[in-house]
């Protein structure tokens, strides 16, 4: 059972807490970790990122007028504690569940959330854009960011701060550093440091010398000036921020509320004095002993046991798609020692981190950098190494002029593995894998691949490795696999060579990628309706199974194509094929099935496919439509 929690019971929004004293927010700020526990014990999701920020939030809501203040948060996941304050309380054990609260801020979902993210590094973009706003508009709000050390890893983030510093625009920037990666340990005395040099009174002596440095000739005015700003970057760490413009503050222990409240009230009240950089510390997992003594933190995690910490997983049937990845590379990896692996910060979610067991000089977590990972995989290519570039399919978006200009222009063979490939359940429209068949597609070059099922996958990555003449990817769903055999190691596949399942004679279902399993229980249900059905698993977009195509396309009356993807990829291949080739000319019915044009919130991934019209039985009927057959009778309707 949670502790009783009376001083959170009383806050409904954050103006509740704006007129409690230091011992009531840190009364506040203990029950509120215990919630954020609670409450992720039950719908599992991101816990340690929350706990490390429990004592920031209750200060930030407490001391700055949210939401006419804006409060943008970086990537989200730790926002759990932000919803729980922000009159969200009673939903949130519905986090990331059908209907529920996503598990990231959300524009739709509260006026709190003035900025929606999960993918990191933008908060700062974000919240620069907010502030120039407010400045065009003559307004005199806020503007807070709040970036962890890892998301400060993206270029993007480093191209805002860049701008920002540039300007004189008042913008308030939270460094939340949870792994001590910048900073000197905090102490009193950094403690009091921060305070002093975020203090009204020390910002007007230093003002002064300022201006009494202008009263020097150039050299001596300059020198005075980098005296005094690196006297504070050498006691804080803080001297990059200071060239890139920003006035730095810090590090403050995150965790302490004694600390943390003084230095952001003197940062809150300094006025139009441009862009603030607060350097915070804090720890992932803060407060819950299972999640401190983790190696992840409790990064993410699913439904546990809150007294041990024992995360509830159901036995799967079956590997996950990620993991055959991960052993397939290996295999590679030791039959080749050109194979290298890149990653952005998602060694374990990528399963290259089972490479870098055996080869770890061979394997490279970039950071939160996708576009430099992108052109990183392309040197390392250019001087004859293999690199396999293993990203979300949803994050190696951000890296597409890299893919167009470094890679495929050059005919560089870098190997994307694009894992999060189709619908993602819980982590919703944000990182579903949606857009990756039609974005490559459309790049001249590329060889793209789809998994049918995790032996497909083993195959695939061995093509992968044998293809060195251009880039290629190939792309595969979260999740277990079907229970497929898969074999110790993969076959080279054919070039642009599909392969059939099963014959029939009416319609022919031509399936690109992990929906291969549905499409072969539709034609189940098909012949026993007297509707002979062909299954054919194209294996690839591109270069597309021409053979293939034709022979389908002459032999059944009706041809559904079938993809988890956009608009705009396999389905459009191969429709483009049949009107150039003249075989749409003579009756031919074609149904292109795709995901919907519109972004599919979080749920069940079951119940997401079913919204999307992706199961069988949505075969089934699509065929027997395009048929017109009626489903009860089997039989053809009179004209």
């Amino acid at each position: 059972m949670p502790m009783r929690t009376p001083k959170l019971d009383g806050i409904y929004a954050p103006r509740d807490l704006r007129t409690m004293s230091l011992d009531q927010l840190k009364a506040v700020a203990r029950e509120l970790r215990s919630e954020v526990i609670d409450a992720v014990s039950r719908t599992g999701g991101h816990l340690g990122a929350g706990l490390g920020v429990v004592e920031l939030t209750v200060a930030l809501h407490h001391l700055f007028d949210t939401p006419n203040d804006v409060l943008v948060w970086d990537v989200g996941h730790q926002c759990y504690p932000h919803k729980i304050l922000t009159g969200r309380r009673d939903q949130i054990r519905t986090l990331r569940q059908g209907g529920g609260l996503s598990g990231f801020t959300k524009r739709s979902e509260s006026e709190y959330d003035p900025f929606g993210a999960a993918h990191a590094s933008t908060s700062v973009s974000a919240a620069l854009g907010f502030a120039v706003a407010r400045d065009l508009q003559q307004r005199k709000n806020r503007v807070i960011a709040v970036i962890g050390d890892g998301a400060l890893s993206g270029g993007m983030a480093y191209e805002a701060l860049n701008n920002a510093g540039s300007t004189e625009t008042p913008l308030i920037v939270i460094l939340n550093d949870n792994a001590m990666s910048i900073a000197p340990p905090v102490g009193a005395m950094s403690s009091y440091l921060s305070r002093l040099i975020s203090s009204a009174r020390y910002r007007s002596l230093r003002d002064m010398a300022l201006v009494m440095a202008d009263k020097f000739p150039y050299a001596v005015e300059r020198r005075l000036k980098q005296a005094e700003k690196y006297a504070r970057g050498l006691v804080s760490g803080g001297t990059l921020f200071e060239e890139l413009g920003f006035y730095y503050v810090g590090p403050i222990d995150g965790h302490n509320l004694d600390h943390l409240l003084p230095v952001l009230r003197n940062v809150r009240d300094a006025g139009n004095t441009g862009p603030v950089l607060v350097h915070v510390l804090t720890e992932k997992g803060k407060g819950y002993a299972p999640a401190e003594q983790s190696a992840d933190k409790y990064h993410g995690v699913s439904s546990f046991d809150v007294a041990t910490g024992t995360q509830v997983k159901a036995k799967a049937a079956a590997p996950s798609f990620t993991k055959v990845f991960g052993e397939s590379l290996l295999v590679e990896a030791r039959m080749d020692d050109r194979i290298c692996a890149i990653t952005a910060a998602m060694p374990s979610g990528t399963g290259v981190n089972i490479m870098s067991k055996v080869f770890p000089d061979r394997v490279f977590d970039v950071g939160i950098a996708e576009q430099h990972g992108v052109t990183f995989a392309a040197g390392l290519a250019a001087d004859g190494m293999k690199p396999f570039a293993a990203i979300y399919s949803t994050f190696l978006q951000r890296a597409y002029d890299q893919i167009v200009h470094d890679v495929a222009i050059q005919e560089l063979p870098v190997r994307f593995a694009l894992d999060r490939a189709g619908l993602v359940g819980a982590d919703g429209q944000t990182h579903a894998g949606a857009f990756d068949i039609a974005y490559l597609g459309c790049i001249p070059g590329f060889v793209l691949m789809a998994a049918a099922d995790e032996g497909e996958l083993a195959h695939m990555v061995r093509t992968a490795a044998a293809i060195d003449d251009g880039p290629c990817a190939f792309r595969y769903p979260r999740g277990t696999g079907f229970g497929v055999p898969v074999p110790e190691r993969g076959e080279i596949l054919p070039i642009g060579k599909g392969r059939i399942l099963r014959e029939g004679t009416s319609v022919a279902l031509l399936s690109y990628g992990a929906r291969l399993q549905e499409a072969l229980s539709a034609a189940e249900e098909l012949d026993s309706l007297g509707v002979s059905t062909t299954v054919a698993d194209a294996r690839f977009a591109k270069p597309l199974d021409e053979d293939l195509v034709r022979r389908l396309a002459r032999e059944h009356e009706v041809l559904l194509t079938i993809e988890e993807g956009a608009v705009g990829g396999f389905g459009a291949h191969v429709l483009h094929f049949l009107a150039t080739q003249g075989l749409l000319d003579r009756g031919l019915k074609v149904r292109p099935m795709v995901l919907p044009d519109r972004f599919l919130d979080q749920d069940k991934p079951q119940l997401q496919y079913d919204e999307a019209g992706l199961l069988a039985r949505h075969i089934q009927a699509t065929a027997l439509d395009a048929l017109q057959v009626q489903p009860s009778r089997g039989i053809r309707e009179a004209p």
